[in-house]
């Protein structure tokens, strides 16, 4: 199967978890990133079971919008009860490495708000250990290269996401060889470092559930299993 084809599969497979899930007042968290996409496009023929849907970036709420499908801030909504989103690196402790698409920081905040977070990807996106896709964060500008030098004396190597700006008005740095080997700790140095506003490293709040799209099917892994 090509790539989107597993990506396809993904969603689809997710989909047919959350539907008998759906109630009158269910509010979703939808994510972000091509995955996500075909998640969304298929979401339509249930719009009238979905009260509302929290976004993580402008371009997710665009499409559900363009669905009929209201969107609205997570201020409002309180909790979410299901957040669905994609991954860029997951290992089987359900740790993920989030940002390819630049929605991080809103993807983490919803994920931490979420009551369940189901992440959906294909077979190669599942590795031993975290770190071979560069890990993303987000960096206020004036610090960027402040949060390189720390980086860098971390082991890692920044490389600034030249001409992108988040949803959020700031920029993105990708470490190259960063040690993950021990992602929680990581986790917790990245965000002690000012200027920095969120890494990628979804460690503390991990996926409840990961769906993973393969030639002979989705399969399910689920914390410790």
């Amino acid at each position: 199967m090509t790539p989107d084809e597993l990506k396809q599969q993904a969603a689809e497979a997710a989909l047919r978890f959350i539907e008998p899930r759906l109630e009158r007042d269910t509010v979703l968290g939808i994510g972000t990133g091509s995955t996500v996409n075909h998640f969304i496009a298929a979401l339509g023929d249930l719009r009238n079971r979905i009260d509302a849907a929290v976004s993580s970036s402008e371009e997710s709420a665009r499409r559900l919008t363009a669905l009929g499908i209201s969107v609205i801030d997570l201020n409002a909504a309180g909790t979410v009860d299901l957040y669905i989103d994609g991954a860029d690196e997951a290992n089987r402790h359900l740790q993920l490495i989030k940002g390819g698409g630049g929605a991080l920081t809103r993807e983490k905040i919803i994920a931490a708000s979420a009551k369940e977070f189901i992440c959906i990807a294909d077979e190669s996106k599942l590795v031993p250990v975290l770190g071979k896709f560069p890990l993303p964060v987000e960096v206020i500008p004036m610090a960027r290269s402040h949060v390189a030098r720390k980086i860098s004396a971390m082991g890692g190597i920044p490389v600034y996401r030249d001409g992108f700006i988040t949803d959020n008005g700031n920029r993105i740095l990708d470490i190259h060889k960063l040690d993950l080997r021990d992602p929680r700790a990581m986790e917790a140095q990245l965000d002690q470092v000012t200027g920095i506003v969120c890494s990628g490293l979804f460690v503390r709040r991990p996926a409840d559930r990961l769906m993973l799209a393969g030639d002979d099917g989705v399969r399910t892994l689920l914390p410790n299993s």
